[in-house]
C-alpha cells in the first residue's frame, strides 16, 4: 500500500512532476487521467498547472460544470510560487500531480526540486525522445529519480519499437505501462472527464496499470 512520505518530523504526500520539452507529448492527459486514478483508488489527489497555456486548467473547470464534486483539489502557480503552493498542498494530500510547460528551464525547475518522481511523457517519434535528453539533465541535477511513459503509442508499428527500443538505452527507467494513441483520451479530455471515467475498454487498463506502476515506485523510494 502507498504511503505518505516524510520530510521533516511530518509526513506529506507525494510529489509528481510530468514534463517533457516538447508539446504534445501528452503531459495534460497523462496528467489529469493519473489524477482520477489516483482519486478513484482512495487518495486524496491535488493537481497543479504551471503551464501558461493553461491546459489542465481548462480541463478542470470543464469538470466542475458537468461533475457535482469534481474529486480532486486544483491549483495553478507560476515558477517563483510553485515550492510553496506544493508545500502546502502535499501537507492535505495523498498526491500532487503536476503539469509543466513545455519550455524553459527556469519555469521546469522549481517543479523538479518539488517533486519525488518526474514522469517524461514520450510519444511515439524520435524528435520525442530527442526531447528527454534535457528533462532528464535536468531532473539529474536535482537528484530526482525519472521515468519515461510511451504516450500516443502504435503497438505493433516498426517506429514504435524503434523508439522503445532506444529509450531503454538511455539513462532512466521506462514504464511497463504505455498510454496508447486512443480517440478516448482526447474525448474525455474536451468533457473534463478522463478515460477511466468513459466506457470501459483497453485506455481504463493502461491507465490502472500505470498508476499501480507509479505506486509500487514511489513505495520503493
Amino acid at each position: 500500500m502507498l504511503r505518505c512520505g516524510v520530510r521533516g518530523d511530518r509526513p506529506v504526500g507525494y510529489v509528481i512532476t510530468i514534463a517533457q520539452q516538447k508539446g504534445g507529448a501528452g503531459k495534460t492527459t497523462m496528467a489529469v487521467n493519473l489524477a482520477v486514478a489516483f482519486a478513484k483508488a482512495g487518495k486524496s489527489v491535488a493537481l497543479m498547472d504551471t503551464d501558461p497555456q493553461g491546459s489542465s486548467g481548462r480541463w478542470f473547470m470543464t469538470r466542475l460544470e458537468t461533475h457535482d464534486d469534481p474529486g480532486l483539489e486544483f491549483s495553478t502557480a507560476s515558477a517563483w510560487g510553485v515550492t510553496y503552493e506544493v508545500r502546502k498542498l502535499a501537507e492535505k494530500h495523498d498526491i500532487v500531480i503536476i503539469d509543466t510547460p513545455p519550455k524553459a528551464d527556469s519555469d521546469l525547475r522549481p517543479a523538479l526540486r518539488a517533486s519525488d518522481l518526474v514522469l517524461i511523457p514520450v510519444a511515439t517519434s524520435h524528435l520525442d525522445l530527442w526531447a528527454v535528453e534535457v528533462v532528464l539533465y535536468l531532473a539529474d541535477r536535482e537528484r530526482k529519480p525519472a521515468m519515461m511513459v510511451m504516450t500516443r503509442a502504435r503497438p505493433g508499428t516498426r517506429l514504435a519499437a524503434d523508439v522503445a527500443a532506444k529509450a531503454a538505452e538511455m539513462d532512466a527507467s521506462v514504464a511497463t505501462a504505455v498510454l496508447s494513441n486512443r480517440v478516448v483520451y482526447a474525448e474525455t479530455l474536451g468533457q473534463g472527464c478522463t478515460a477511466l471515467e468513459a466506457r470501459k475498454g483497453p485506455a481504463h487498463s493502461e491507465v490502472t496499470g500505470l498508476m499501480q506502476e507509479i505506486e509500487e515506485v514511489l513505495h520503493n523510494l
